[in-house]
């Protein structure tokens, strides 16, 4: 008996060791780019991402362990949009690696699936962090990641055409299940239409639209350039007049500023995850954010 199991054995660790092989690996700049492949790509993809949700995604260091992940990458999701310039281009040129250059089918940058709001025909260092091509913090529009979803389907089938079918129904459950959670957050989140908030740095023109909000003032007093005490003077005379709902700022944000205000104004400072947790997915992100902004003034 021992004789003839021990062939199939052999066999079938073979084979198991050619699918785990045959994976495509996915190198992520964002979280939320990671969770979106893992829910459209299965056990077809082994991701691996560049940041937390507790990092600023405009400052991170090119390390080697960075450049060893993306040297062995088949495709990589990023934002684009200028977000990763100060360290993508460096690892893409670190990493010597043909298949995720620009114009390559495994380069895939999120802001190139969308419309982007915020474009500036001109821009430089001295108007602080902006970006040219528009904001690229499209994560907080939840139909924007749809789009960005059906797209990034569209370049996996490219790269990796035997998982056609396990690709394109993975898509479907996603969309169907994201449908309808988009319908229960604009639910959640009726009563915030209207509503007005400073925050810390220019993060939420998506959200913005979305949910109806209004921004009246910023802390920073250019994008990426820590509060001032004159500008949070400003800032707090504009308030003390027509004081805002609440205050946002991102969770890997300093408080200070944030919670300085609050306690002058008497409006709450809410601190918003700017991107999926580890082994958290995109839903329960959105279901996070939703009911931190939905329940703030109760």
């Amino acid at each position: 008996m021992k004789l003839y199991l021990l062939p199939f054995y052999t066999l079938f660790l073979f084979t198991m060791s050619q699918v785990s092989y045959a994976q495509i690996n996915l190198f992520a700049c964002e979280p939320e780019w990671a969770a979106l492949a893992k829910e459209l790509g299965g056990n077809q993809l082994h991701i691996t991402s560049a940041t937390t949700a507790q990092q600023d995604p405009h400052h991170i260091q090119a390390r080697p362990s960075l450049i060893a992940k993306i040297r062995r990458a088949d495709m990589i999701a990023c934002t684009g949009a200028e977000l990763e310039v100060g360290w993508l281009p460096l690892l893409l040129r670190k990493s010597a690696n043909p298949k995720i250059q620009p114009g390559e089918p495994g380069h895939f940058m999120a802001t190139k699936q969308v419309s982007l709001t915020g474009k500036l025909a001109v821009a430089d260092r001295s108007m602080g962090d902006v970006h040219a091509a528009g904001n690229p913090h499209i994560q907080f529009d939840p139909y924007r990641i749809a789009k960005v979803a059906q797209a990034m389907t569209a370049r996996l089938i490219e790269i990796d055409p035997d998982n056609k079918a396990a690709y394109e129904n993975n898509l479907n459950n996603f969309i169907t299940h994201w449908q309808q959670s988009i319908h229960q957050w604009e639910q959640e989140a009726a009563s915030l239409r209207g509503k007005s908030f400073v925050a810390h740095h220019e993060s939420w023109p998506y959200l913005i639209k979305w949910l109806g909000l209004k921004q009246v003032a910023v802390l920073e007093p250019k994008p990426g350039v820590p509060p001032t005490t004159s500008h949070l003077s400003k800032v707090l005379a504009k308030t003390e007049k027509n004081p805002p709902d609440f205050i946002i700022y991102a969770s890997y944000q300093s408080d200070k500023a944030a919670k300085w205000l609050s306690k002058k104004i008497g409006k709450p400072a809410i601190s918003i995850p700017f991107s999926v947790s580890e082994d958290e997915t995109l839903t329960h992100w959105y279901n996070t954010f939703i009911h931190q902004l939905s329940e703030y003034d109760k």
